[in-house]
C-alpha cells in the first residue's frame, strides 16, 4: 500500500484520537487506542521508514502511552514487581550497550595492565604513592592485604557503599556528554583496576588477590559495568534519537538509565558488606572463598544476562503474544504485553 492511500484511510481516525486525548477518555478505551496506534506505528516502520507518518504516530502514540500511566495508583506489588520484571526486561532491552560497556571496561583493564608492566611509575601515578609504600610495607610484614583489615567495619561499609553508589551515579550522569564522560569513568576505573592486578601478580600474589580482593570486587566491577551501560543509554539518546524527537528520546533516556542505577544499588551494598565484614577475615577457608566468588558471579549472570532473556520469551510466548516486527520498538511491543507477565 502507498504511503498516501494509508493516509487517506486513517488520518480521520488518527485526528479523532488526537481529540479524545483533551477530554479525558475512559482508560479502558485509551488503552484499545493506544494499541490500535501502535499497530499502525509498526506497520508504518516496516513500509515507510524515517517518513513524517512514522514521527507523526510514534508522538501520538507516547501521548497515549503517558496518559495510560499518569497518576497511575501504584499496587503494593510494585516495588518487588521492579526487581522482579521491569529491571530484568530494561536490561534485555539495552543488552546490547551492556555487552559494549563490558568490552570497552575490559579493554581499559588491559591497557591499565601493559602499562603498569611497562613503566614502573605508572602504578604509583594511577594507585598513588602512598598507598603503594603502604602495601609495600604491609608485603613486607608478610601481610600484603593488611588495609582490608584497618578501621571499623562498619564505618568501612558506609564510606564503601557511598562511594561507589557515587562513582555509579556520576558515571550515569556524565553520558549527557554524548557518552564521552561515561568512557572517562570507565576508563579511569578500567586502567586503575589493570595496574592494580598486575601490581599483586607482579609481587607473585596474583592468586591470593583474586581469592581475597574478588569476594567483594566482583560484584563491585560488575556494578560499575552495568553503571556503564547506563550512562552509554543516556549517551545515545541524545546521538541517536531515531525516529523520536531529540527531547523525547532523552528522556526515555534518562528514565531507563536512572532505573537501571536504581537498581544496582543493592549489589553496591553487598559488596561494600563484603568488603568491611568479610574481606577482612584472611584466615578463612579457600572453599568458602571460592564458594563467595562462585554465588557472586553466578547470581550477576542470572539475574543481569540469562534471566532477562528468559522472562522475554516469557513475555513473547504469554497468550500466544507474538514476536515483535523488526521494525517495532522492543520496549514498546512489551509495553503493550505487560500484563502477560503479571
Amino acid at each position: 500500500m502507498r504511503e498516501a492511500r494509508f493516509l487517506k484511510i486513517n488520518a480521520a481516525k488518527w485526528e479523532r484520537f488526537d481529540q479524545e486525548l483533551s477530554i479525558d477518555p475512559d482508560p479502558d478505551l485509551v488503552a484499545t487506542r493506544f494499541i490500535e496506534l501502535t499497530d499502525d506505528l509498526a506497520f508504518a516502520r516496516t513500509f515507510y521508514p524515517g517518513s513524517r507518518t512514522v514521527s507523526y504516530l510514534n508522538s501520538l502514540a507516547a501521548r497515549f502511552h503517558r496518559l495510560i500511566y499518569k497518576n497511575k495508583k501504584e499496587k503494593i506489588s510494585r516495588f518487588p514487581a521492579f526487581w522482579k520484571y521491569e529491571l530484568p526486561l530494561l536490561m534485555y532491552i539495552h543488552r546490547r550497550q551492556l555487552y559494549v560497556a563490558f568490552l570497552f571496561f575490559l579493554v581499559f583493564c588491559l591497557i591499565g595492565w601493559v602499562s603498569a608492566s611497562r613503566d614502573d611509575s605508572f602504578i604509583r601515578l594511577i594507585l598513588g604513592n602512598g598507598y603503594v609504600n603502604m602495601t609495600n610495607a604491609n608485603i613486607t610484614k608478610g601481610d600484603p592485604f593488611g588495609v582490608y583489615r584497618q578501621g571499623n567495619p562498619f564505618n568501612m561499609f558506609l564510606y564503601i557503599a557511598y562511594h561507589n553508589i557515587s562513582v555509579s551515579f556520576t558515571t550515569f550522569v556524565l553520558g549527557i556528554l554524548g557518552s564521552a564522560g561515561t568512557l572517562c569513568m570507565m576508563f579511569y576505573n578500567g586502567i586503575m583496576l589493570g595496574s592494580f592486578e598486575y601490581y599483586f601478580f607482579a609481587h607473585h600474589l596474583g592468586g591470593k588477590s583474586i581469592t581475597v580482593i574478588f569476594i567483594h570486587g566482583t560484584l563491585e566491577i560488575s556494578a560499575m559495568v552495568i553503571a556503564g551501560c547506563a550512562g552509554l543509554i543516556l549517551g545515545n539518546s541524545l546521538l541517536f534519537p531515531g525516529t523520536y524527537s531529540r527531547l523525547t528520546s532523552l528522556r526515555r533516556g534518562v528514565k531507563d538509565g536512572l532505573k537501571m542505577v536504581i537498581g544496582i544499588v543493592p549489589v553496591f551494598l553487598i559488596a561494600a558488606f563484603f568488603e568491611g565484614f568479610v574481606t577482612r577475615h584472611i584466615g578463612m577457608p579457600l572453599w568458602l572463598r571460592f564458594s563467595i566468588l562462585f554465588g557472586s558471579v553466578s547470581g550477576v549472570i542470572w539475574y543481569f544476562i540469562i534471566y532477562p532473556g528468559l522472562l522475554y520469551k516469557r513475555v513473547r510466548q504469554a497468550r500466544g503474544a507474538e514476536k515483535p516486527n523488526r521494525e517495532e520498538k522492543l520496549d514498546l511491543w512489551i509495553s503493550k504485553n505487560w500484563n502477560f507477565v503479571k
